[in-house]
């Protein structure tokens, strides 16, 4: 096809140029073709990141590349040149320098400005260009004193229509967008590479550049909870091209750098350039999902107005909402500039989410740090009925090899001989007497962890490898009587965690020790921000609590089982069994003869309408291990409710997700003592109900005894030696009384 020139003179009228004499000859010569359409998938990538060229631009760029190659290489370099920030020059040894470019180095606060990158490259390199500052990087993890100078983000686009290394092309463009965190005028260092030992002599790949951020508009937002009260809530705010609203890597508590969320109370203030943005408000599973989009006008101030709504408040029922396993230091948590953050950032977190207790749990990472915050009591940052309280985990120090332990309702935080973490005795029993003497509540973390098996059968008989750090010494401390308060003797184990670690695994082995005759009760728990760092509370206890909300009495009931776990998209509410509710008299009901008794709860359950593939079609041992998508029966908005029986399911009723709460009864037949228990599997689950046949005992089940009986054995081998040598002769003793337990059982077990 024959090629048509232009006339210069059109070209310069389409670019806005003035008549001018021949340019000077070029060192390097760029090749119209390759060149244009590299400047197309510029131009692409300029609109993807929000800041597209001009109508009158494009026009120009196509122009340009049907203009004689000499001509239309100069012409599409200067539409780009007016971008550049840098011009960086590849010489032919492959070295790298970099000079000022033409655009004015403006940048905005609190938001993005984007700039063209202009590469010479006179090597041909192929290898990825890097570009960094001393002024960057995350606020995480950064030393207190480079906080003020760390102002500057760099986010290059490597994505398509572009790639992350150079063409090879003698001229090309890289886009590049630089975050602001303040206003006003900021100096920054910025350095370039083609890779190690590419650094031009002298210094000369580095450029300290003057920029000048204007200020950006802040909005206050005004938040009212359903009624009319203000609120604290989340917000997911991004821009048009999905960046999130403030700068995750500029964060610090009471922001984390690991959300895309941030917590606001209604008349706090964001901080945002103007432009569009979209925004996710809401607080917690209880709540419905607002997203709405608005516009950020170049005034100083403005407000915007958010109205919360609910699908369910089970508080109002007498329900609170508990999440007894959350940190304020370790995993995601920064330990620069501080060794984790403090009280206030939590309880933040925990009314956005509308958490009503927290179990704030000092481990490991920063301990004798976090330590101080400890007082025994709910903490005062606390706002009604919002309750923090500092307690510890059993994690990264002592008896944590055969089994995390959660600690809650301590008095004292600090095992004697000692005034930190090192001390700890490495046998989980010796720790749980001693919380257990001052009346704690106490159970194994993550239960899940280490009890893996390749089936989804539940229950199952299965010995898993007893070889992480769930509820693998459970096996054994569930068999115990120990000490409490007043030498009174009480179970070691008060309660098993669930919600943050596969079902079937925490589940299977909690079935098979009731199944045994033993009376532990479950609690929900995040494990945040280790296990889950989405956000805390995704993983709950609602414990039934008469009047005023304490937190002893919601620990309490959590002791007597009168609670459900749930991941706050389902609810068991007022679970009964003969008009019996949960917790009451011991949990347990008594029969003459075997017979029916009659199961009742008010149950709801919130489904979007639309199925979410990408958690429906995990195995169930990948997040979200518990999530209501997972019980959606087929492409409809229904889940199932079971009744179980010892573990196994006797009758089932569906209902619709839809957020109503409706009243189920179900009449379950009773042969012989037997608990009882209601579902809706894998999103909530209650604690049993017992039901006493002829004042018989419930009889433990055969195959969960010498299942329970080859998991001692099975956890003795990964156990004993992480078991200090003055306490193996402990650890014997501990796992021969769960033997010898076990074994005295079978003789009485009913044949399954």
């Amino acid at each position: 096809m024959k090629r048509i020139w232009m006339p210069a003179a059109i070209v310069a009228a389409a670019l806005g140029w003035q008549a001018q004499s021949p340019a000077k000859p070029r060192v390097l010569q760029a090749d119209l073709q390759p060149l244009a359409s590299h400047a197309e998938r510029v131009a692409e990538a300029l609109s993807l990141v929000g800041s597209p060229l001009s109508e009158s631009e494009r026009k120009a760029l196509a122009a340009a590349a049907k203009l004689d190659p000499a001509t239309g290489a100069a012409a599409i370099e200067k539409l780009l040149d007016r971008r550049t920030l840098c011009v960086v020059n590849i010489n032919p040894e492959a070295r790298v320098k970099v000079q000022p470019g033409p655009a004015k180095p403006e940048l905005i606060e609190a938001g993005w400005r984007t700039f063209l990158l202009k590469v010479t490259n006179e090597a041909g390199v192929t290898a990825r260009l890097n570009i960094d500052s001393p002024n960057a990087g995350q606020l995480a993890n950064s030393p207190s004193d480079q906080l003020a100078n760390r102002w500057l983000q760099i986010m290059p686009f490597t994505n398509q229509p572009l790639r992350p290394e150079l063409s090879g092309l003698s001229v090309e463009y890289r886009v590049v967008s630089l975050y602001s965190r303040d206003a006003g005028k900021r100096e920054a260092k910025l350095r370039f590479n083609a890779g190690q030992g590419t650094q031009d002599l002298g210094f000369r790949n580095e450029l300290d550049v003057l920029f000048t951020a204007a200020p950006a508009s802040n909005v206050t937002l005004n938040v009212k909870d359903v009624d009319g009260t203000p609120a604290m809530a989340s917000f997911v705010i991004r821009d048009a091209s999905g960046r999130v609203y403030p700068s995750q890597a500029k964060r610090l508590a009471p922001d984390f750098f690991f959300h895309p969320q941030i917590y606001r109370k209604h008349g706090e203030v964001v901080k945002l350039p103007a432009g569009r943005y979209t925004v996710e408000v809401g607080r917690g599973p209880e709540y419905l999902t607002e997203q709405r989009q608005f516009t950020v006008t170049n005034a100083r101030k403005q407000n915007i107005a958010f109205q919360l709504s609910r699908w369910i408040d089970p508080s109002k029922m007498g329900w609170w909402s508990g999440d007894h396993h959350i940190h304020a230091a370790g995993c995601s948590h920064y330990t620069n500039p501080t060794e984790g953050v403090h009280a206030p950032d939590m309880l933040r977190h925990c009314l956005g989410e509308d958490l009503k207790v927290g179990c704030n749990l000092t481990w490991g990472p920063c301990f004798d740090y976090q330590k101080q915050f400890f007082t025994g009591a709910v903490d005062k940052v606390s706002r009604y009925p919002y309750l923090l309280r500092y307690d510890v985990e059993v994690s990264g120090f002592g008896s944590h090899q055969s089994g995390h332990l959660c600690l809650l309702r301590l008095s004292d935080q600090m095992y004697p001989g000692g005034a930190s973490k090192d001390h700890w005795p490495t046998l989980g029993l010796n720790t749980l007497r001693w919380a257990k003497k001052q009346g704690a509540l106490t159970g194994p973390a993550h239960s899940g962890w280490g009890l893996e098996v390749q089936t989804s059968e539940l229950p199952n008989y299965v010995i898993p490898p007893y070889n992480g750090i769930g509820a693998n010494e459970y096996i054994v401390d569930v068999t115990h009587q120990v000490p409490g308060p007043g030498e009174k003797m009480m179970p070691a184990v008060d309660f098993i965690s669930t919600v943050d670690t596969p079902h079937v695994w925490e589940l299977n082995i909690w079935y098979h020790t009731l199944n045994a005759g033993f009376r532990t009760r479950i609690s929900g728990e995040t494990d945040f921000p280790c296990i889950y760092g989405e956000r805390v509370g995704l993983g709950r206890s609602y414990v039934k609590q008469d009047g005023q909300l304490d937190f002893d009495r919601w620990v309490e009931e959590i002791r007597r089982g009168r609670n459900y776990v749930s991941d706050g998209r389902s609810h068991l509410i007022d679970f009964k069994v003969n008009d019996v509710a949960l917790g009451e008299k011991g949990s347990q009901v008594s029969l003459a003869r075997p017979g029916s008794v009659r199961v009742g709860a008010r149950v709801a359950a919130m489904l979007p309408e639309k199925a979410d593939e990408s958690i429906r079609a995990r195995p169930y041992n990948q997040k979200p291990y518990w999530h209501i998508e997972r019980a959606r029966i087929g492409s409809t908005r229904t889940v199932p409710v079971e009744v179980i029986v010892n573990g196994y399911p006797v009758a089932r009723k569906e209902i619709p997700a839809d957020g109503g709460l409706q009243d189920l009864s179900f009449d379950v037949p009773i042969e012989r003592s037997s608990w009882v228990a209601l579902r809706i599997l894998p999103s909530s689950h209650t604690n049993p109900v017992w039901v006493v046949v002829d004042d018989k005992p419930v009889l433990p089940s055969k195959r969960s005894v010498e299942w329970c009986l080859k998991g001692v054995d099975q956890c003795w081998t990964q156990k004993q030696r992480f078991i200090r040598p003055e306490e193996l002769d402990d650890a014997r003793s501990a796992y021969e009384h769960a033997r010898k337990t076990y074994r005295e059982l079978l003789p009485k077990a009913h044949a399954d």
